[in-house]
This record gives structure tokens, sequence and C-alpha cells, in this order.
């Protein structure tokens, strides 16, 4: 291999275990997040309260697509990636409420 290549192996490979951290801090930040949102499911239940705030998960999202711009992340992206959580946590607050 040529030094170009090699060096360009080596950068690659840095890249993906920097992705692999990243993608592990991602999956115990979401677990850690649905145990929250499990407790406020179990909590919303005790008390008859309704498995969804429309009010404050338009805020969340107004909110999420503020921070991704801050971040540079793509706000479509972001929106999407946060409602497609808001409805997973109302799926399992509903379940929680039968």
């Amino acid at each position: 291999m040529t030094d170009t290549i090699t060096r360009a192996a080596e950068l690659l490979k840095h890249h993906r275990e920097s992705i692999d951290r990243l993608d592990a801090i991602l999956v115990y930040t979401l677990a850690e997040r649905f145990k929250h949102t499990q407790s406020v499911g179990r909590l919303k239940a005790e008390h008859d309260l309704p498995p969804s705030d429309p009010s404050r998960e338009a805020r969340q999202i107004e909110r999420l697509e503020w921070l991704s711009k801050e971040a540079d992340l793509d706000p479509e992206f972001a929106k999407k990636f946060l409602t497609f959580i808001i409805s997973e946590v109302i799926r399992h607050h509903e379940k929680l409420q039968k």
C-alpha cells in the first residue's frame, strides 16, 4: 500500500472507532431517557392524566430545532428524530393507561 492509502486507512479506523463510541453513548442516553419517560407514563396513568401533552411536545420540537441549528445539525433531521421518540413515548404511555 502507498503511504496515502495507509494514512487514509488509519484515519478511517479512528473515525469508525469514534463513531462506535458515539453510538454507545446514544444507546445509553436513549435508555436513560426512556427510563424517565416510563416513570412519567406511570405517574400519568396513576393520576389519570392524558398520555400526551401537545403543547410540551411542540415546545420540545421547537427547542430541538434551535439546538440543532446551534450544533450545526440538520434541523429537519432533528425534528424527525424527536418526533419519532415522542411518538414512542406516547405509545408507551398509552399502554400504561390500559
